[in-house]
């Protein structure tokens, strides 16, 4: 456990929440409107699209990461009917510094609209650097801090995750909602999110606990968790931790301090299915947690799989969506200004539906599930529109 914290530390300065992606066969306008006054713009000419990616750090991640969305951005242009895009990729060596001249090369090469890049500080860049020029910037990030203006966060976040997971807790009974957190950034973060959607879902929230983000830290607080939860007669305790960090010894030591998981309910503010050996944990058994519609991520992966020869990376899917949303709007017609990037009904894409707001950020179609016996079981589908969605 003390190497999964350590890593986790590790990855703080360029945190990313790693939700896998979505396939559906195209991304398509559902009607609406939403966010400012669209308009129209002359399509006999091909889109013109940067994509910001974090190739030549010198990082071989780094790298992986920009030829998967690279090859992502690739296959959904080609998917794309009725409309033609000029996908034109720019390297910016995950700096931020690097993000501005890249964004700055690409308005003066004609670029129509910024997508990516991955990193906050780099998109913050960029979203600067382009802010005078009226070019919008959808960054791969899910850090809503950067998001606003002329940037939207593509990345999936807290406050939809914790949104969608309060709204069926609450309809399944389970309104009485204890948050236990890290004391990190990401935890107090996560915090404030699940805050937000448990007022928003007309739940309670009975006690909030936390713990130092370490082995002993959660040893310390684990048995008076489990005495709050018993006090506060909480019906579920809504966990920031993830899989990379405090989850797998935080769930076993909860249950050996002597909660009852059927009065308690465990809630993940992340994906608890990633990695796979997640599902094994005695912990987590009987968890609900959010993710896109797992069907739809593995069309998108096969199809992916036979026109490159591997896996994408886990974002990946977000570069497909960007392109799917712009060819969409190019297809019929429209600009690619705010007002038409944030039409209420959003778009359908390999995520699932997903939409953008007029803040910068977003919300994506989410579905539940639970751990059973070592599986993902689906108990509650991700809605294919946002009528009625309850997002």
């Amino acid at each position: 456990m003390l190497s999964a914290f350590r890593m986790a530390r590790k990855s703080l300065g360029r945190f990313l929440f790693v939700f896998f992606a979505l396939f559906a066969a195209a991304c398509v306008p559902q009607g609406g409107g939403g966010g400012g006054t669209p308009g129209k713009a002359d399509r006999s000419k091909p889109v013109q699209v940067a994509l910001l990616v974090p190739g030549g750090s010198g990082q071989a991640s780094d790298q992986i990461l920009a030829d998967s969305l690279t090859n992502a951005a690739r296959l959904a242009a080609a998917d794309l009917s009725g409309v033609k895009i000029d996908l034109r990729v720019y390297q910016t060596g995950g700096n931020p510094s690097q993000a501005s001249a890249a964004a700055i090369q690409a308005a003066s090469e004609g670029a129509e609209i910024i997508l990516g890049p991955v990193f906050a500080q780099e998109a913050n860049a960029a979203g600067v650097a382009m802010a005078g020029k009226g070019i919008n910037v959808l960054a791969f990030s899910n850090n809503v801090d950067i998001a606003g203006g002329n940037v939207f966060v593509l990345g999936p976040t807290f406050d939809n995750a914790a949104r969608r997971m309060a709204s069926y807790a609450v309809k399944q009974g389970r309104g009485r909602i204890m948050i236990v957190h890290e004391r990190n950034t990401a935890g107090e973060a996560g915090k404030r999110a699940i805050q937000r959607g448990i007022s928003a879902s007309g739940g309670t929230v009975v006690a909030v606990s936390s713990y130092d983000f370490s082995q002993q830290g959660v040893s310390s607080a684990a048995p008076g968790i489990v005495a709050t939860a018993r006090e506060t007669g909480a019906a579920a305790l809504f966990l920031t931790a993830d899989t990379a960090g405090a989850l797998p010894l935080l769930s076993q030591l909860l249950i050996d301090s002597g909660l009852d998981r059927n009065a308690a309910k465990f809630l993940g503010l992340t994906r608890w299915d990633v990695p796979a050996q997640t599902l094994g944990l005695p912990g987590v058994q009987g968890g609900w947690f959010t993710l896109p519609d797992p069907n739809l991520y593995a069309q998108f992966q096969s199809r992916y799989q036979a026109s490159y020869g591997t896996a994408p990376h886990p974002i990946a899917g977000l570069a497909y969506d960007g392109i799917a949303a712009i060819g969409a709007l190019a297809r019929q017609g429209n600009d690619l200004s705010t007002g038409s990037l944030t039409q209420n009904a959003g778009f359908v894409g390999v995520s699932g539906i997903f939409r953008l707001r007029a803040n910068g950020s977003n919300e994506r179609g989410l579905a539940v599930a639970e751990i059973r016996n070592n599986q993902v079981v689906v108990i509650d589908p991700a809605p294919r529109s946002f009528s009625g969605a309850g997002l």
